[in-house]
């Protein structure tokens, strides 16, 4: 089983290529802004995409400054997206039905009815 380091970088993962498909001119700062972590954690998750063949550095058309880059997912990169968003929703479906075990052990024990329908907290 993954550590919680492991679990939380492959969510990182995710999240960067998730916004990188959706828009490959993010700057690192605002890649960072959007999944919470560290302009360097960003720089990190990157370099390592990139080393691995999943993003490939291109121009970045509107800018002055040439120094700036698009990082553009490779068909590998797509591919790699794909396995690590089937493995992140397994992991979250199992920590969900989990949550929801313990949620249903702790009405039990305290003798609350469950909602209707089953979501939501029931009031005595």
């Amino acid at each position: 089983m993954a550590g919680r380091r492991d679990r939380l970088q492959e969510d990182a993962r995710l999240r960067v290529l998730r916004l990188l498909q959706e828009n490959a001119e993010m700057s690192q700062r605002e890649l960072a802004e959007a999944v919470g972590i560290s302009v360097g954690g960003v720089h990190y998750v990157l370099s390592a995409l990139i080393e691995k063949g999943l993003v490939k550095l291109g121009n970045f058309t509107a800018a002055k400054d040439k120094r700036r880059y698009a990082y553009i997912l490779t068909r590998m990169g797509i591919a790699a997206k794909a396995k690590i968003a089937r493995r992140v929703l397994r992991r979250k479906i199992d920590e969900y039905e989990a949550l929801k075990a313990e949620i249903d052990a702790l009405r039990d024990e305290i003798g609350e009815e469950p909602a209707p329908g089953g979501h939501g907290v029931a009031r005595r």
